[in-house]
C-alpha cells in the first residue's frame, strides 16, 4: 500500500482517544499554562535528507530555534499527513515515521523520540468548534515534522502533536481552522506549518539538485507569493487557484501549499514577518520559511 492510500484508509479508521485515555488525560498536571505570546514559523522542509545534513537550511532552522522562546509544546501542521476530516495525534509517545523511500540507510535509523502531548491535543479539538476534531492514536511523527523540529530542539524535550489536513476542504477552510487556534500561541504552544511554498516534484532538474536556481514560472510565483506575505494580502494566497498559470505549476497538489496558510491565519495584526532561507532548489522548489511575530 502506498503513502497516499495508507493515509486514505487511516482517515476512515476509527481513531477517537478511549475513555481510558480520556481518564489518564485528567490525571495529567497541565503543562499549558499562560505564557508570553509565541511566535508562529512557516518552515519549508524540502527533501528529507536535511534531516541529516549539513546546509544553509538547516542552519536557518537553527538560528531561528535560538530566536524564540523555547515552547511547552508544539503543535505542527505537516504536508504529509492529509485525512478525510481533521485529526491531531494524541498519543503520549508518538513514533518516529520514515514516509518516504529510496533514500541513504542512515536517513532510516533517524528517531526523534519527543513526547506526545494528549493534554494538548484535547485542548485543540476543544477550541475548534466549526468541525469534529478526531483525536489520533496511529499516526506519529511524519518526516514533514520531524526532519526539521530536530533541527530547532535536538533533545528532542518539546512534546510534540500533529494536525492532520483534511484534502477535501477548500483553502479557506484551513485558513479559518488556524484562526480557531491563536489562543493557543498563549499558552506556549509553538505552532509550526511544514511544506513548501512552490514545489513541483515532476519539474525538478534532477541533475542540478543541488544548485540554487529557479525556474521563471517558480521565481514569478514564489516573488507573488513572497510580496503577499509582506504586505498582509492574505486573500490572494487563500485565492492561490485565480493567480496565472506560474502558480498553477507551482502548486500543482496543495498539500504542501496548505500549512503556509494555517501560518498566516494565525497572524495577528501587530505581529511582524520575517523571511528566511529564502532560495530555490533544482528549479521547481523554494525552501523559503516565515517567522511571524517575535
Amino acid at each position: 500500500m502506498n503513502r497516499k492510500d495508507f493515509m486514505k484508509t487511516m482517515a476512515f479508521m476509527p481513531l477517537f482517544a478511549s475513555s481510558s485515555s480520556l481518564t489518564e488525560l485528567n490525571k495529567v498536571t497541565s503543562t499549558l499554562k499562560n505564557s508570553e505570546r509565541m511566535p508562529v514559523l512557516f518552515l519549508g522542509h524540502g527533501s528529507p535528507m536535511n534531516a541529516i545534513e549539513e546546509n544553509e537550511f538547516v542552519q536557518g532552522f537553527r538560528n531561528v530555534g535560538k530566536e524564540i522562546p523555547k515552547p511547552s509544546a508544539i503543535l505542527c501542521i505537516s504536508a504529509h499527513w492529509e485525512t478525510k476530516g481533521t485529526f491531531v495525534t494524541a498519543m503520549q509517545h508518538p513514533p518516529t515515521i520514515h514516509d518516504f523511500g529510496g533514500f541513504p540507510q542512515a536517513l532510516y535509523e533517524v528517531q526523534y523520540p519527543a513526547p506526545g502531548s494528549p493534554e494538548l491535543a484535547q485542548k485543540t479539538k476543544d477550541l475548534i468548534k466549526t468541525t469534529t476534531v478526531g483525536l489520533d492514536d496511529q499516526w506519529g511523527l511524519d518526516h514533514g515534522a520531524w526532519s526539521v523540529i530536530k533541527h530547532l530542539y535536538p533533545d528532542a524535550d518539546v512534546p510534540v502533536v500533529q494536525m492532520s489536513i483534511d484534502y477535501s476542504q477548500p483553502p479557506s477552510y484551513h485558513y479559518a481552522l488556524a484562526r480557531e487556534i491563536q489562543k493557543l500561541k498563549n499558552k506556549g504552544v509553538l505552532i509550526i506549518g511544514s511544506g513548501n511554498m512552490v514545489h513541483n516534484l515532476r519539474l525538478v532538474a534532477w541533475n542540478k539538485l543541488n544548485e540554487a536556481f529557479a525556474f521563471d514560472w517558480a521565481q514569478e510565483a514564489s516573488d507573488k507569493m513572497k510580496q503577499y506575505i509582506l504586505n498582509g494580502d492574505h486573500q490572494s494566497l487563500i485565492n492561490f487557484r485565480s493567480q496565472g498559470k506560474a502558480f498553477e505549476m507551482a502548486i500543482p497538489t496543495p498539500e504542501h501549499y496548505l500549512p503556509l496558510l494555517y501560518a498566516l491565519g494565525l497572524k495577528e495584526k501587530d505581529e511582524e514577518v520575517k523571511l528566511f532561507n529564502d532560495v530555490p532548489i533544482a528549479g521547481s522548489l523554494t525552501m523559503t520559511s516565515v517567522k511571524i511575530g517575535n
